[in-house]
């Protein structure tokens, strides 16, 4: 079975209070990681039609600060899948509310893995990109998943020299 990438898009727009700024005035680094997971598990879930969990934040990339006179517009579809791993891609549109001028913010890849109502991963629908952003992200699609292994068997491997001892 296949999927349009659209089929699983979430947008979410949002504003920036002051509780969500830093010492800095713009938008805790933290809170956009979270919102990207949140929109990211959805987009996942919409594509699986399953239960979702986060394998791995691949990349978040900040490209532009985001302050308190911005709105921020995220958007996130399943870019490419595995035998039932998902990566989605999300994008960070920042928007100043006073001129209208908007800017790239942020962007992120994300690895979910589906699971079935056991908790046991289960298959996930391939995906058929259509627009040329989808289409590019799809064609890159397998040569990030080659490094997503290399980096989790390297975590993997320093796992194994981690203690956990309490240090105090």
């Amino acid at each position: 079975m296949k999927k349009y990438s659209k089929e699983s898009r979430v947008i979410r727009t949002s504003r920036v209070f002051p509780n969500d700024v830093n010492n800095h005035n713009t938008l805790f680094g933290g809170k956009l990681m979270s919102d990207i997971d949140m929109v990211a598990s959805i987009a996942a879930a919409r594509h699986s039609r399953c239960g979702c969990v986060t394998a791995s934040t691949d990349s978040v990339d900040f490209l532009s600060p985001i302050s308190i006179t911005d709105s921020v517009c995220f958007e996130a579809y399943v870019s490419w899948t595995g035998k039932s791993s998902m990566e989605v891609f999300v994008k960070v549109v920042a928007e100043n509310l006073m001129s209208g001028k908007r800017r790239m913010a942020a962007t992120a890849l994300l690895t979910f893995v589906a699971l079935d109502e056991n908790g046991k991963v289960t298959s996930v629908p391939q995906i058929i990109p259509q627009t040329d952003e989808e289409k590019k992200l799809f064609e890159t699609g397998k040569e990030r998943e080659k490094v997503r292994k290399i980096r989790r068997e390297k975590s993997k491997e320093l796992a194994d020299y981690l203690t956990t001892d309490k240090p105090w």
